[in-house]
């Protein structure tokens, strides 16, 4: 009473303890007797072992004995918690006993295990998935019986499985092994997707799983096309049934789901039989023999006829007159498919090893309120080659002629069973549905040169956009009342327009600099005081002009500085404390700059005494302009070389108007009315 899962095929086969992976019972026990074909071998390999070692295997253990009886000896007993088994455990013979016993313990999960003939070197487990192994392509051998309970698979084919799938599990789910008879899968490596679908394919239900680093498909035969029930390859004709449902609906019309409706994702009602019993059928005439690979079923696919097939068998034939039906290699019954669970999902079924036919007819045996479904048929071409041209002897004429001629009636057909037979599929062959090809050499310097050249252009771009980005930057430093760049140089010209002309009596009056400010200038700055060229300043600006301007400034900058009204202010510069760019020495024959505006007074009225004028003039040093009281008197120029010393608003800290030396200001004050004359 101690066996669990357990599936014993003619070369290899599952078995595993009671309860698997679940804690097995106390005091049970389980005998495997397993036979191959004699001159073979038998290796056992185990795939999870976990039995109790308490009490050192004394009552709890897993024994392997070359043969079977009493005759047979033992290999090796085995217990313990997580015991790994490095290599297979190798027979003597043909048949091997396992021997599982359980006594009194608490946990351990059993064992579950592998065998198979000697000549399967790469033998794996049903518990193994793609990420036990690191080659890219690999092939195993799959033990038979690997559709269990215990294991899950995610993924369908073409799409691929999730890594976490059992290989084996899945490797009977696309169709390339057979659950009672195991087989060799050829396992592809791939990148991973972000969604697994689920579907129902013999009989095992693979579920939707999520993102995966990689997946992992098979390489298959190929032999895997539709072969023209839903294309419409195969002629309504070629369609029949034993019988079809006719029913009118509630406007009196009549509805007859016929045969030719059972073509897979064909809109409209399936076939349905008249009669629901398990001696019903729906057969396909593929015209000449073809060999078939699998088969795909839906339900009846209308929500409001709820009705599908469950399970049925295949039958195929020749002639259509004698049919067999499909069993799997070494059993001795009818194979039975499983069918759908529901009107619409499809459920396909494969063949292992295929069938070589022209007639196909499909058996109901379990159905949902009616036998309604809708087919296609998977596989390939399949022909036979041309039998050599016999020459026939005459008729016989006597008995011994008869006999000759029965011997070249056997010989004629052993010849046309024994003529090899070749695939001649117009469908392309398939080497692998899911995986994508090989990587060769091109394309892996095409891996290599895309990525540079993609980096190489990335770079041009962020330079192009850079180098805009910069430009129109710079444009944007230009303040609102900046110049434009073409035009800095000539700025001065321009603006003199709109400055008053000099009289020509202004160029006689030189400028005089007291020796303490030129002093104070620095040896760079002397030679440029000294220039001999004639200054090009006009005069100051007086009243409205000055208003219209906005105030801007009506001297000359200095050499090699680009002008700017956003530079700063040379009046509150800290560097330039005494001397100022305005107050540039020019020879004894150029024209004075910032000659006092002579202004004739007689005919306005003395300012009040309580608005004070406004000194244009810097004290000496860091003080503020004076507030004088009274409103100053301008004295007319002479003719003389003495009215050069005219009377000018003395900053305050000064001794009172001194000589013409010391004489520091030259701008006169601003006035309401600022009207010349040279009379007083």
């Amino acid at each position: 009473d101690g066996c669990g899962h357990t599936v014993l095929g003619p070369e290899s086969g599952t078995l595993a303890s009671i309860n698997y992976p679940r804690t097995s019972p106390n005091s049970t026990v389980c005998e495997w007797e397993i036979r191959v074909k004699p001159g073979q071998r038998v290796q056992l390999k185990f795939g999870d072992f976990d039995i109790d070692d308490s009490d050192s295997c004394h009552s709890s253990y897993l024994r392997v004995h070359n043969g079977i009886g009493p005759n047979r000896t033992e290999i090796g007993k085995y217990c313990g918690f997580g015991f790994q088994m490095d290599g297979l455990i190798t027979s003597k013979s043909n048949e091997v006993t396992v021997q599982f016993m359980s006594g009194i313990h608490t946990s351990g999960r059993g064992f579950l295990a592998a065998y198979s003939t000697t000549d399967k070197s790469d033998l794996i487990t049903c518990l193994d998935n793609a990420s036990h192994f690191s080659e890219p392509e690999f092939n195993k051998y799959c033990p038979a019986g690997c559709v269990i309970p215990f294991a899950d698979i995610s993924g369908t084919i073409p799409h691929g499985y999730r890594d976490s799938s059992s290989l084996c599990m899945a490797g009977v789910h696309a169709g390339v092994v057979s659950n009672t008879l195991g087989g060799q899968i050829n396992v592809v490596i791939s990148k991973g997707i972000p969604y697994y679908e689920g579907s129902l394919a013999n009989n095992v239900t693979s579920k939707v799983g999520p993102l995966s680093t990689s997946l992992f498909t098979f390489k298959t035969s190929g032999c895997y096309g539709t072969l023209g029930m839903e294309s419409g390859v195969i002629p309504d004709s070629h369609i029949t049934s034993s019988s079809t449902l006719e029913w009118p609906n509630q406007t009196g019309q009549v509805n007859i789901w016929k045969p030719e409706n059972a073509r897979l994702k064909r809109i409209g009602p399936p076939w349905a039989a008249f009669i629901s019993d398990e001696h019903q059928w729906l057969q396909i005439d593929l015209n000449k023999e073809k060999k078939i690979t699998g088969i795909i079923t839906t339900g009846s696919t209308l929500a409001e006829h709820y009705y599908y097939v469950s399970a049925y068998r295949i039958l195929y034939s020749d002639d259509a007159q004698k049919w067999t039906v499909y069993r799997e290699p070494g059993m001795g019954k009818d194979k039975i498919f499983q069918g759908n669970t529901e009107l619409y999902q499809e459920v396909r079924n494969n063949f292992i090893p295929p069938i070589i036919a022209r007639f196909f007819r499909i058996n109901p045996l379990k159905w949902h309120q009616k036998i309604a479904m809708k087919v296609e048929l998977l596989g390939c071409q399949f022909s036979i080659g041309r039998a050599p041209k016999i020459t026939l002897p005459a008729p016989p004429q006597n008995k011994n002629d008869e006999k000759n001629a029965e011997f070249m009636d056997d010989f004629i057909h052993s010849v046309k069973t024994s003529l090899q037979t070749d695939k001649t599929t117009f469908t392309p062959e398939i080497k692998n549905t899911t995986v994508t090809p090989s990587v060769t050499k091109d394309v892996a310097l095409a891996a290599v040169l895309v990525p540079v050249l993609v980096m190489v252009f990335t770079t041009l771009i962020l330079i192009l956009v850079c180098a805009w980005h910069w430009r129109n930057r710079k444009k944007k430093t230009e303040g609102t009342y900046d110049l434009p760049y073409w035009d800095r140089a000539g700025w001065w010209k321009g603006m003199k327009q709109f400055f008053p002309t000099k009289s020509a009596e202004h160029e006689e009056t030189p400028v005089r600099y007291s020796s303490s400010e030129i002093s104070h200038l620095r040896p760079r700055e002397v030679p440029t005081m000294l220039q001999t060229e004639s200054a090009e300043y006009a005069q100051p600006l007086v009243g409205g002009i000055v208003g219209t301007l906005h105030q801007r400034s009506t001297f000359k900058p200095e050499e090699g500085k680009e002008a700017s009204y956003a530079d700063l202010d040379p009046y509150n510069s800290p560097i330039q404390e005494v001397y100022h760019a305005y107050a540039e020495p020019l020879p004894v024959t150029g024209p004075e700059y910032a000659t006092p505006i002579i202004m004739d007074m007689s005919s306005h009225p003395s300012t009040p005494l309580a608005a004070p004028s406004i000194s244009t003039f810097k004290a000496a040093g860091n003080q503020a302009p004076p507030l004088v009281g009274t409103c100053s008197k301008l004295l007319s120029r002479t003719d003389s070389a003495s009215s050069a010393q005219a009377l000018y608003d003395i900053p305050k800290g000064q001794p009172g108007p001194g000589s013409a030396d010391q004489l520091v200001y030259q701008v006169p004050q601003s006035v309401a009315h600022p009207t010349v004359s040279k009379d007083e």
